[in-house]
């Protein structure tokens, strides 16, 4: 049996295998909005800003890393706004959106570098 070693991969596959299978919703997204919002306030959403890098995951669509969970796993929120994202594939921003709780998506009104 030939036994074939890439070491050089490893990180790599290590990476798309935590980004594929590991991508965990939120950490509480950076806002200047402090206060706790009432239940009859959660119904009308406010746009938020959350910091973080733009990654492109193994199925293709882009999402923001904005930390890791407890276990190592990387935690973030995916994006509606793929054209946008695309453009800041590997970099550190400053997403403005509302965020969808149920998919875990924010709606993007504005990415900028940070």
């Amino acid at each position: 049996m030939r036994r074939n070693n890439h070491p050089g991969k490893a990180p790599a596959v290590i990476l798309a295998a935590a980004l594929f299978c590991a991508f965990t919703p939120s950490l509480p997204a950076q806002s200047g909005n402090a206060q706790q919002q009432e239940p009859q306030q959660q119904t009308q959403q406010q746009s938020k800003t959350f910091a973080g890098k733009i990654v492109k995951l193994q199925s293709g669509q882009f999402a923001l890393v904005t930390g890791q969970t407890p276990d190592g796993k990387l935690a973030g929120h995916f994006l509606d706004d793929q054209t946008d994202a695309k453009k800041y594939e590997g970099k550190q921003v400053m997403v403005t959106g509302t965020l969808d709780m149920a998919s875990n998506t924010i709606h993007v009104t504005n990415i900028q570098a940070a």
